[in-house]
């Protein structure tokens, strides 16, 4: 948070605009408890406090990396329970990179099929068309 929020407790709106999280996955993170319930003013609006702005952060940045929620929701007890180790951590970290590595792979071999495809086509106004013909196959 910037240093003139710090202390400071915000409202959804500002903990929007402090995040760039919208406002529907803030209350999508509070429903599923992934983000703990903040405190309400006496107007009845949620006030959020820097540890909130810090697990939002964390949240984001994992859904960045690809994490699916419930990893990081995994992720989540592990440092909420206080018995998280580095093992367990890691153990899921590399579980994740094993299915990034074979999403790569796979997208490597899209990407190959799709520019040998689209180079056997001239482009021209012809009825034939080698992209078309690829995606007809079965």
């Amino acid at each position: 948070m910037d240093d003139h929020n710090s202390g400071r407790l915000l409202k959804r709106a500002e903990l929007t605009k402090v995040t760039g999280c919208h406002p529907e996955t803030i209350r999508y993170y509070e429903k599923t408890g992934m983000m703990p319930d903040p405190p309400r003013s006496k107007a009845g609006y949620r006030l959020y406090d820097e540890a909130h702005v810090s697990r939002l952060r964390f949240i984001l940045r994992a859904r960045e990396l690809g994490f699916s929620i419930e990893d990081i929701r995994g992720l989540l007890d592990l440092m909420d329970g206080e018995l998280q180790t580095c093992s367990e951590v890691k153990q899921r970290t590399e579980s994740h990179l094993a299915d990034v590595r074979v999403k790569i792979a796979d997208l490597k071999r899209i990407e190959q099929i799709l520019a040998e495809t689209a180079a056997r086509c001239s482009g021209e106004d012809v009825p034939e068309c080698p992209v078309l013909e690829a995606l007809s196959c079965t």
